[in-house]
């Protein structure tokens, strides 16, 4: 019986599927790693390997995972799982932030909604049980992106044996004399009544009063002055004017009198002009000059308080804005404080938790009770300072700034600056900062400009303000006496720590001081005192910064100090400089050897990424998973440089899908390809290979190498310009289209054919694992796919450069073969233009030379090759006597051969099929030797 000649091919036979149904088979896939305990297995692998430790920072449990935490842990994970196939043992512990402000603050607002209990124990409950409802939500979202990671021992702030750990390390900081209690500015969320970090504090454009007012001197002109002076301030916070204790200028500045309208106004040289025009003070004359520094003790009067302002020197006093002359109130300006304690000024701030004035008889009845708080753009305090200044006529003129002001992370609302009684962290005592800052030094920076960022944070950073009035975290362990005198004891620190690890530390919330302390040491100076516990609790940046020793020192998986630290570039400021603090302070230095840091993902725009976002559009990793499948948001991700901000839009992703797709089709070409092809019968030596086969090992060994550097450097997306760059340009556009003729028309045994099969083999191998920890799901399926007894591809190891697939020779060849391809192809597009042929096929290409001409000998040496290289039936060279090679199509000689559609100078017959061309005569008696 008859066989169609189309069926005879050597038709690529896979069932390895296309994009189709990816996220469908990925979701299938990851419950099957988890089941079969992959994470485990890849470890005891490694088990007497060397480790490679990467300490997660722990991200906070309030909601899904946003896009742009999923960007973090890929990028981890992609580190891990390369470092795993390189050899090293990779214990990777996730972990998560439970306590304080973002949590209280939703849990807050439930019960509030629910009306229901709201004391502090039924508070802490609540906010554990949240805690622990979005734990199990956002670890199975990041399972869901292939994360492998010990989910069964993940680390938890909120745990008691994780929260001693914390305390533990306090007791560290309160040893060593570190830590104190003073009454300094801090940020004040008045919303969320509590002082917050300064990594807790987001800048945002906003508009202020911008005013000058005029502090009169009574007894100018005794000393010298030629009128009646006014000395004027610029402040765009006028609610913080009834704290005003002094006004600062600059001593090396010069200072002008202004006399205007039987007024005189005082101010630096270098701001009058531009204080005359802002001000609308035409006609406007200058006066004596003065210098900064003799100006020190003129007294000057409040505008509307019965008090004296007197001048006092600073050096951060400039020109930059305002009139170099500078409102002083110590209670709500950390310079102003410590200009303050120069001047032993009062550090005075009549405001209250909820913001406040308060009745302390010192400012005017009239301001008693209106808060600074602005919603809605509202400052009623600022609002009622203005109508007093303008009926006193100390107000010299006002207009609107729009600047960048401090807002409180979770309210998003101003925040202020308010002194009040709170405990620090003493970073200038015992050389604390010293240490931080040489510990610096000894970590490796990845962008190297991290360096200077963290030095900078660590070198102008005030004292850590450390206490929190919340409930909902790990207590300050410290007691108070009648007097008010504080216990703060390392010992009894550490002893209260013993009994949290047994109990939690709703037991500090639950008992009183006496049954808290049963059976604790107390210093001789409290035996025997009626104690109360204090009520603060501490920054949350000391429970997340303390990591490194309640997880790196207490896990016999993994060591301190880590290897790497991953975060975003913001941690500065936060996890990597807490954890640096508590690093230098408990165990003597850096928690990390290398830190690395990326940027955010935003918008196509380069805007922030809200979750909050009502586009319709996802923003939360989950919702781009369900779109797209997670190997195309690792792809994504890998695809872009993490050293800066990574935009993200429906048409950038589907840039990555067309980049996906194409990998995908490779694999699925070579797979395909592979079906009758058994490494161990068929295989043919490199040295017998074909040039071309000879060529693609050239470029694969070199990919190798390509790839495995950019792994090293942490630069992905070299890693992946080199893979897509090798899939679309070495391999489908050229190689593989090559390939089709043979593979599919040759006999099975035929040497051209089981040579390209060993290429394809050995990169395919090459290439699943060099996607591996990018493409984890498809790189993995593709694997099992040609292995199907394979329980994974990631217990397998990375590959190492073959030196014997390096050929320079073969190389430098064949690039010069393919250099006068261009040309043919050229050619043989005007042939189809001009409708001269059909397919390249039926095309004969004459090539003109001399035998002078280095590229035409190379031409002749593989001209039986030629045909195959350039994909047309027939090649013929023809020497001529010009030097220049040249190229012409003709229409193909002889037959066309219905079987393979080249072109042949004869048929020849084979039963049940007829006459096709004699090479495909000796596939199909081989096929078909009946």
């Amino acid at each position: 019986m008859a066989i169609a000649l189309k069926d005879t091919l050597n038709l690529p036979e896979t069932d390895f599927p296309m994009r189709a149904n990816l996220v469908e088979r990925e979701a299938s896939e990851f419950k099957k790693r988890e089941e079969s305990g992959l994470y485990r297995k890849i470890l005891d692998k490694h088990k007497n390997s060397p480790a490679y430790i990467m300490h997660d920072g722990p991200p906070f449990t309030n909601g899904d995972v946003h896009i742009g935490t999923a960007l973090n842990k890929i990028l981890k994970d992609t580190i891990l799982r390369y470092k795993s196939m390189k050899g090293f043992r990779t214990p990777y512990i996730p972990g998560w932030d439970c306590h304080g402000l973002p949590i209280e603050h939703k849990v807050i607002k439930e019960l509030q909604e629910k009306k229901k209990e709201r004391n502090n124990l039924a508070l802490r409950k609540a906010c554990a049980k949240f805690s622990n409802d979005y734990i199990k939500i956002q670890s199975a979202q990041f399972k869901r992106l292939g994360i492998l990671a010990d989910w069964e021992n993940e680390y938890k702030t909120m745990d008691p044996e994780y929260e001693a750990q914390i305390l533990r390390t306090f007791a560290d900081f309160v040893e060593q004399g570190l830590v104190y209690r003073g009454k300094k500015p801090v940020y004040w969320s008045v919303p969320c009544a509590t002082a917050l970090a300064e990594a807790e504090i987001e800048y945002q454009d906003h508009v202020s009063p911008s005013v000058y007012v005029k502090f009169p001197v009574p007894d100018a002109q005794a000393l010298g002055f030629s009128y009646p002076l006014n000395i004027v301030v610029w402040t765009t916070t006028p609610w913080t004017l009834p704290s005003n204790m002094a006004i600062a200028v600059n001593p090396k500045l010069q200072y002008v009198e202004i006399y205007y309208q039987d007024q005189t106004f005082f101010v630096a040289e270098e701001l009058a002009d531009k204080f005359i025009k802002t001000c609308k003070l035409e006609g406007a004359k200058r006066h004596k000059l003065h210098e900064g520094k003799s100006l020190e003790g003129l007294k000057a009067h409040h505008p509307f308080i019965d008090r004296e302002s007197p001048v006092i020197l600073a050096d951060f006093v400039t020109t930059e804005t305002g009139t170099g002359c500078v409102h002083i109130a110590p209670g709500h300006g950390i310079d102003d404080y410590f200009i303050g304690l120069n001047y032993k000024l009062d550090i005075y701030s009549p405001i209250d938790d909820k913001g406040f004035y308060i009745n302390d008889g010192k400012i005017p009845s009239r301001l008693v009770g209106v808060t600074v708080f602005e919603s809605e753009g509202r400052c009623p305090a600022n609002e009622e300072v203005l109508k007093i200044l303008k009926e006193t006529n100390t107000l010299v003129f006002q207009e609107k700034y729009k600047h960048q002001y401090p807002f409180c992370w979770r309210s998003k609302t101003p925040v202020i600056t308010r002194a009040m009684d709170q405990w620090f962290i003493g970073l200038d005592l015992n050389n604390t900062r010293k240490k931080a800052l040489e510990a610096i030094k000894t970590v490796k920076w990845l962008p190297e400009w991290g360096q200077l960022r963290m030095t900078g944070a660590v070198e102008y950073r005030p004292d850590w303000c450390i206490s929190r009035q919340r409930v909902w975290g790990v207590p300050i362990p410290v007691f108070y006496n009648k007097e008010g005198k504080p216990l703060l004891d390392e010992e009894v620190i550490r002893a209260i720590a013993n009994k949290i690890e047994e109990k939690g530390s709703d037991f500090w919330f639950s008992q009183s001081a006496k049954e808290i302390l049963e059976g604790i040491s107390l210093p001789k100076e409290f035996e025997g005192e009626d104690l109360i516990k204090g009520g603060d609790t501490l920054d949350v940046w000391i429970d997340s910064g303390s990591s490194n020793q309640a997880v790196l020192r207490t896990n016999p998986e993994l060591d301190w100090p880590a290897d790497l630290y991953f975060e975003g570039s913001d941690q500065h400021r936060g996890w990597f400089q807490s954890s640096l603090w508590t690093g230098v302070v408990a165990s003597g230095g850096a928690p990390y050897r290398e830190v690395i840091t990326h940027g955010f993902v935003v918008k196509e725009d380069k805007t922030k990424i809200s979750k909050s976002d009502t586009s319709g559009k996802p923003q939360t990793a989950e919702g781009y998973v369900n779109k797209y499948g997670a190997d195309i948001i690792r792809l994504w991700i890998n695809s872009e440089d993490f050293r800066g901000d990574i935009p993200i839009s429906d048409d950038i992703l589907q840039q990555v899908v067309n980049a996906y797709r194409t990998i995908r089709n490779t694999l699925r070409f070579q797979l395909g390809n592979l079906y009758d092809f058994d490494l161990e019968k068929n295989a043919v030596p490199i040295e017998s290979m074909t040039l071309i086969d000879k060529w693609v090992l050239h470029h694969t060994a070199k990919l190798i190498t390509s790839v495995t550097e950019s792994y090293e450097t942490f630069q992905f997306h070299k890693a992946y310009q080199s893979l897509n760059r090798f899939c679309s340009a070495i391999l489908s556009a050229t190689y593989h289209d090559i390939l089709k003729d043979r593979l599919y028309t040759l006999a099975p045994s035929a040497h051209e054919r089981r040579s390209s099969q060993t290429a394809i083999y050995y990169i395919f191998e090459v290439l699943v694992r060099l996607l591996a920890p990018i493409l984890t799901f498809t790189a993995d399926e593709a694997y099992k796919f040609l292995h199907p007894n394979a329980e994974s591809l990631h217990l397998e190891d990375w590959p190492k450069a073959n030196f014997s697939w390096e050929n320079d020779s073969v190389l430098e060849d064949v690039e010069k073969i393919f250099k006068v391809r261009d040309k043919v192809n050229e050619k043989l597009e005007e042939a189809r233009q001009n409708k001269m042929l059909g397919q390249s096929l039926d095309a004969q290409v004459v090539l003109f030379g001399s035998m002078q001409d280095p590229v035409f000998q190379l031409l002749k040496k593989y001209e039986s090759l030629l045909p195959q290289l350039f994909i047309v039936s027939q090649v013929k060279l023809q020497e001529t006597i010009e030097a220049k090679l040249d190229v012409e199509i003709k229409m193909a000689e002889g037959y066309r051969c219905p079987r393979c559609w080249r072109w042949v100078p004869e048929l020849v017959f084979v039963e049940n099929f007829g006459e096709v061309s004699p090479r495909c005569k000796v596939a199909l008696l081989e096929k078909y030797p009946s």
